[in-house]
């Protein structure tokens, strides 16, 4: 029999975020906090990047509006290497209190699946999703590819497959370009490592790749200064910022590839806490001052969900990629 004092993610997927009553001008958190004493202390957010990185500045946007509504002190505690392993090392050593919790992204999941970290994904308890950021099929400007059945005639046509500007071998770049090709008919591809977006983006503008992966945000200036063109959105809809660009889903096409944050705890944490956890990120989320960050990014107010969502989303992040990596000869 399972031990119920010590519930794993899943445990938590039956609560849900009871928002409704906020919408009556009844602020939930504060309830809670009123009758749990909860939090009684600085809450610790465990990064894994440095300052200035996408996830530094997401948990940072958070955190404006969050001491407010927890009425506490908040603090970025950043455990850097590993791609996430020392963040969750870190969180593991740790009390299951929910006064720590961590700011998590697919390399976390990837830390999981290749069995860096003493820790399975059901011990991953998803509090909300903070971003969902949107990526793109991007080429340079004077290539002849403008639509996605342009992507696989030429990848059919050349040698070994186009190439494909990404960040390492096994990452979620990697991740997403092959579950792309593979529903794409199964086009074959060939990766090009990068260190960063920013190479990348260097090098495509320049023809050194055919295309890329990119999040809207990475290419933005490029689109507008007409340097690059965007050609696929690997998106649920149609990406704001450039409406003329079809997604692959709405033709035929169902792959999708996004930079995901989010914030989880380490399973054991009491269920009222993390409630309380899910209920105050969903209020300081909604806030203005982090819906236009979300904006200025071209991501859209439904990046925010709660538990049930974040979850789910987590779940298939998992499988998607674990699946991928063993394809890719990788674990």
């Amino acid at each position: 029999m399972r031990d119920l004092s010590n519930p794993t993610r899943r445990d938590f997927l039956g609560v849900t975020a009871a928002l409704g009553s906020v919408a009556a001008g009844i602020s939930l958190p504060t309830a809670a906090f009123a009758q749990d004493a909860f939090p009684s202390k600085t809450l610790n957010v465990v990064t894994h990047a440095g300052p200035g990185g996408g996830t530094d500045i997401t948990t940072r946007m958070m955190m404006l509006r969050a001491r407010r509504v927890f009425d506490q002190d908040m603090v970025v505690v950043s455990k850097r290497g590993g791609s996430g392993a020392a963040a969750l090392m870190y969180a593991n050593g740790q009390p299951r209190d929910g006064h720590t919790f961590l700011t998590i992204t697919q390399s976390h999941i990837f830390q999981i699946i290749q069995k860096k970290v003493p820790l399975t994904i059901d011990q991953i308890a998803g509090i909300a999703r903070a971003t969902d950021d949107p990526t793109v099929i991007a080429v340079p400007t004077n290539s002849p590819i403008s639509s996605l059945q342009d992507v696989i005639r030429a990848s059919a046509e050349a040698s070994g497959g186009l190439k494909w500007g990404t960040t390492f071998a096994g990452g979620a770049d990697h991740v997403g370009i092959h579950n792309f090709c593979k529903k794409a008919e199964g086009i074959p591809y060939t990766i090009v490592p990068f260190q960063g977006g920013g190479d990348i983006v260097t090098s495509l503008v320049g023809g050194n790749v055919d295309l890329a992966i990119l999040n809207y945000a990475e290419g933005e200036s490029q689109f507008a200064a007409g340097d690059l063109k965007p050609v696929v959105a690997l998106s649920a809809e149609r990406i704001s910022g450039i409406p003329d660009v079809p997604t692959a889903a709405e033709q035929g096409i169902a792959a999708y590839a996004s930079t995901v944050r989010g914030f989880a705890a380490l399973s054991g944490v009491p269920e009222d806490r993390m409630k309380v956890l899910e209920e105050g990120l969903i209020a300081a989320m909604g806030h203005s001052a982090y819906q236009s960050y979300l904006q200025s990014g071209g991501m859209t107010s439904s990046s925010v969900v709660g538990m049930d969502e974040w979850n789910a989303h987590i779940e298939r992040i998992f499988v998607e990629s674990e699946t991928a990596l063993k394809e890719l000869g990788l674990i």
